[in-house]
């Protein structure tokens, strides 16, 4: 199918737009999109990009926060959630918060100072569409403000060096991973990308890339794509063969995925930003049992990974970041759920977190937004802007457009 629509495609690229061509086309929704750049980075330092890693986490669908950090000493949470309230195996983690007993798994990454929890974490004039809110997280743009680049597809447009350089283990890349010039490689499986690079029909294909009618603006870039398609997908396979996982990990996507993930960090793989989610958070109804299987896979997951890391000494320098589009309204429906609200929690997860725990303490239950959401105290991109300069560092400039204060969790 694939070689199907890069036939189809080829035959109309002359007269398209390089750039629309390559946003729109079967590539970039398959697992061969590795996006191309200028020959210039090819050249460019290593040492630009920086040895730490980061890895993001998406919750898809707006995870309830209010049932994840549970605020189990105030009335007002018990009577707005008759039914939806938590109420039992709370794991108290101070007088006023704990957490839902699915994430007991992260337990000892918060004894151990490894875990810090950002509360009514948001953005101004907050969306409470699932799709507008999730671009505005991964643009990292105002409400009213329509980006067509990532907050990290900027960074490696700035940063960048090769694209295997941000891996998302997914068969479509996010949008947080395209940049302008420079996007991440998208793949669910590392060995059939090996594997489809080498398929007859791409060899074909590229046995024309020096033809004389080529040229950069037509099927010259496409050509280029398909050359760092094979070649980063041979770099992948034969560089993450080296180090295979030990560590046990649950049987679900979400944990194969951040097995993946670990093997590629285990083996000393040139990459520096990796990208997950964990789906089915839009809890309208039935929430409890949903919300308990899918917290219960998070944390499971994450536990095994940050296990795996500490075996191989790699944790050190790796940092996570957990978020979701948006929280969810703190009174109840009537069918047993909740609906979209606005603020949430964050969750980030490292050994030297300069604030470990909580990093603020929950909005006022009582003094709500005119939706019956939680209040924002914390834009989502002092957490961006502190990630950047802090840890991957490098300045926000040319990335991020934001005058919020870093932030002090590392």
């Amino acid at each position: 199918m694939c070689s199907i629509n890069v036939v189809a495609r080829i035959s109309n690229v002359l007269i398209m737009d390089r750039r629309k061509f390559m946003r729109d086309s079967a590539l970039a929704s398959s697992l061969l999109f590795v996006p191309s750049f200028v020959k210039a980075f090819e050249t460019m330092p290593t040492a630009r990009i920086g040895y730490r890693r980061l890895v993001i986490v998406q919750l898809s669908g707006g995870n309830d926060g209010l049932n994840t950090i549970i605020p189990h000493n105030n009335d007002i949470y018990y009577n707005a959630r008759p039914r939806l309230a938590i109420t039992e195996n709370i794991i108290k983690l101070n007088d006023q918060l704990g957490f839902h007993p699915s994430l007991s798994p992260l337990r000892a990454l918060y004894d151990n100072g490894e875990l810090s929890i950002i509360n009514n974490v948001g953005y101004p004039n907050p969306v409470r569409s699932h799709f507008r809110s999730m671009d505005i997280w991964q643009t990292a743009s105002d409400s009213d403000q329509y980006l067509q680049s990532g907050w990290l597809g900027r960074y490696l447009d700035v940063h960048g060096d090769k694209p295997y350089n941000a891996i998302e283990l997914d068969k479509q890349l996010s949008l947080a991973m395209k940049g302008e010039h420079f996007n991440g490689i998208a793949t669910n499986d590392h060995k059939i990308l090996y594997k489809t690079s080498k398929d007859p029909f791409f060899k074909s294909v590229l046995k024309h890339y020096n033809d004389q009618h080529l040229s950069e603006h037509n099927l010259g870039y496409l050509y280029q794509t398909m050359i760092e398609a094979k070649s980063s997908a041979k770099y992948i396979y034969e560089n993450t063969k080296v180090k295979l996982s030990q560590q046990d990990y649950p049987q679900n996507k979400f944990a194969k995925q951040l097995k993946s993930v670990a093997q590629f960090i285990n083996s000393g793989l040139d990459t520096k930003v990796f990208y997950t989610s964990l789906g089915g958070f839009d809890t309208h109804a039935n929430q409890p049992n949903i919300q308990k299987r899918l917290l219960s896979q998070y944390a499971e997951s994450i536990s095994a990974f940050v296990k795996d890391l500490k075996q191989n000494n790699a944790f050190e320098d790796t940092l996570v970041l957990t978020f979701s589009e948006f929280g969810r309204r703190v009174k109840q429906n009537t069918a047993n759920g909740t609906d979209h609200g606005a603020a949430n929690n964050v969750f980030v997860i490292g050994k030297n977190l300069k604030k470990a725990g909580f990093y603020n303490q929950l909005a006022s239950l009582s003094d709500l937004d005119d939706n019956g959401d939680l209040k924002y105290e914390i834009d989502f991109r002092a957490v961006y802007k502190t990630i950047l300069r802090n840890w991957m560092n490098v300045p926000i400039e040319g990335i991020i457009n934001t005058k919020q204060k870093a932030l002090g969790f590392i």
